[in-house]
């Protein structure tokens, strides 16, 4: 019997993006039933203070320092340059997922972070892996940091992306536009009664979908006191991710909040859910971070975003990306931002504009294209 080629997917948990990008490249790999899948956290696999540098030092300076990170951000992006210096760090660090990939050798690589791309690319270069390697970018532009030689395939979230890699060098026959990959559960049509129904929000109210990302970052519970403060017939279901704090605070809230003339629940606070395919379905607005998996997903329902004071860096070229696009507006400063969301909210037209723009920029079976794709590599 044929063995079957073994896929390695590898993310990494700086930010929640990149591991759910693999986890729905995963499920999508599995449903073809043509290949061995594992996926792994290259952090798992690297000296302990790189992973502390890596995890712990991202959440901080996202939450205290911001623009030091868009400085960083820009700094870094210089095409082609200090990849051996890079390259030379990482190695250093990053000895036991050597050790793991040259075990494994696995028959396709897929990245979701540039950290395993580029290690995965110089052992197959310096010929200690027999594997194609393909690097999935989880964003709208390509910083610097993902640029490799040993590469196969780019897959890449829009057009620009594919025409900035050929401009800077990348043989355009690597390059593929498929979008972000996300869970396939988005690709499923979801009625929007439906979805409300099975979430216990209200069947006639404007939703509005406050989401703080997978890590619980952003000025949620603010937010939400200023919408709240206006008094608007709006339903709010404020997802408050993996923060505990962030949670109790909002069920603090919502018991001052009181009800809709309906009886329903001004305010339904999250926790950590797995179910925002359907909350998204639901809502009539979404109001969070410009993450590249968490716009793609509400792109893939096309939902109208708001997007709360992008962090400098990729965020912010991705709020760019969708707003030349009409399917998000930006608030820039948090004291006018539930100003903002209420004349949107009032001007109808321009939300099913927006509405039909994030429709025909979404890609939800982007996970299945990636995985059909990189499967021909085998042939």
């Amino acid at each position: 019997m044929k063995t079957k080629p073994r896929v390695l997917l590898l993310s990494a948990t700086s930010g929640a993006g990149h591991v759910r990008a693999a986890q729905a490249l995963e499920k999508a790999f599995l449903a073809r039933g043509d290949c061995a899948v594992e996926h792994i956290d290259a952090l798992q696999h690297v000296s302990k203070l790189f992973q502390r540098v890596y995890d712990k030092a991202y959440i901080s300076m996202v939450q205290r320092a911001p623009e030091l990170m868009g400085v960083l951000y820009e700094r870094t992006d210089r095409p082609w340059l200090h990849r051996r210096r890079r390259l030379a760090l990482d190695r250093l660090n990053t000895a036991p997922m050597i050790r793991l990939l040259k075990r494994i050798q696995p028959d396709l690589c897929v990245a979701t972070h540039f950290l395993p791309a580029e290690i995965i690319a110089w052992l197959i270069a310096k010929r200690k892996l027999r594997a194609h390697n393909a690097i999935v970018v989880t964003d709208y532009g390509v910083h610097a940091m993902w640029l490799c030689r040993t590469v196969d395939r780019y897959y890449l979230a829009i057009d620009e992306a594919a025409e900035y890699l050929a401009r800077i060098g990348v043989p355009r026959e690597k390059l593929r536009v498929t979008g972000i990959p996300i869970d396939p559960l988005f690709a499923t049509p979801v009625n929007r009664s439906d979805a409300r129904k099975q979430l216990g929000l209200d069947a006639e109210a404007t939703v509005i979908l406050v989401s703080a990302g997978g890590y619980g970052i952003g000025p949620v519970e603010q937010l939400v006191e200023d919408l709240l403060a206006l008094e608007r017939p709006w339903q709010i279901a404020a997802i408050a991710g993996k923060s505990d704090r962030t949670r109790k605070r909002l069920e603090e809230l919502a018991k001052e909040a009181g009800n809709l003339r309906s009886g329903a629940p001004r305010l339904c606070p999250v926790g950590f859910t797995t179910e925002m395919d359907k909350y998204m379905a639901a809502a009539d607005l979404m109001v969070g971070k410009a993450g590249g998996l968490t716009t793609s997903e509400a792109l893939a329902r096309a939902l109208p975003m708001a997007l709360i004071e992008p962090i400098p860096g990729q965020e912010e070229r991705n709020a760019d990306h969708l707003l030349e696009a009409g399917a998000a507006i930006r608030c820039n400063n948090l004291a006018a931002a539930a100003w903002k969301i209420a004349a949107l909210s009032d001007d109808s037209s321009r939300l099913t504009r927006m509405r039909d723009a994030a429709r025909s920029l979404g890609r939800p079976g982007a996970a299945a294209a990636i995985a059909e794709d990189a499967m021909r590599l085998l042939d």
